[in-house]
């Protein structure tokens, strides 16, 4: 699962780096909201939502996370166990709920250029959370390899 999840982080930000660009080139020129972008809008909310349940998997059944909720005073200190029992899942979670109401209110508007920008601004922010959320090799954070293979 781990793997999965560590994997499927790239389609989460491919497709959400995709919906960005369309909603801002599409908003900029004032384009009509396509049957594509609605596709590209739907298709990045579920990949973001099996994303986050994978996730849930992994965090209801991970050793770090367990010894972080039995030692709690202990393990707050120590900023791996603080992140990945604490950080990275209220972080990722508010991401997702901020797709979904991006993606929910997008498609409840009534003109073009409102769908576009709803889509972007949310999917944007959404989008910043991950990239601070996101264990990355390079991250002050916490850091694990761009592809976990185990």
């Amino acid at each position: 699962m781990l793997f999965i999840h560590s994997l499927f982080r790239w389609a989460v930000v491919l497709s959400l780096l995709y919906a960005v660009y369309r909603g801002i080139r599409g908003w900029s020129r004032k384009e009509v909201f396509t049957r594509q972008d609605d596709l590209v809008r739907h298709g990045t909310a579920t990949i973001a939502h099996i994303q986050l349940a994978i996730g849930y998997i992994l965090y209801f059944n991970s050793p770090v996370v367990a010894y972080f909720r039995s030692h709690y005073h202990e393990a707050i200190r120590q900023f791996d166990f603080l992140f990945f029992g604490l950080i990275h899942i209220v972080l990722m979670t508010i991401a997702i709920v901020f797709i979904t109401i991006g993606s929910s209110v997008a498609k409840r508007q009534n003109t073009d250029a409102g769908r576009f920008r709803t889509m972007t601004i949310w999917f944007s922010l959404a989008l910043i959370i991950i990239f601070i959320a996101i264990p990355w090799p390079f991250s002050p954070l916490a850091n694990r390899p761009y592809i976990r293979p185990f």
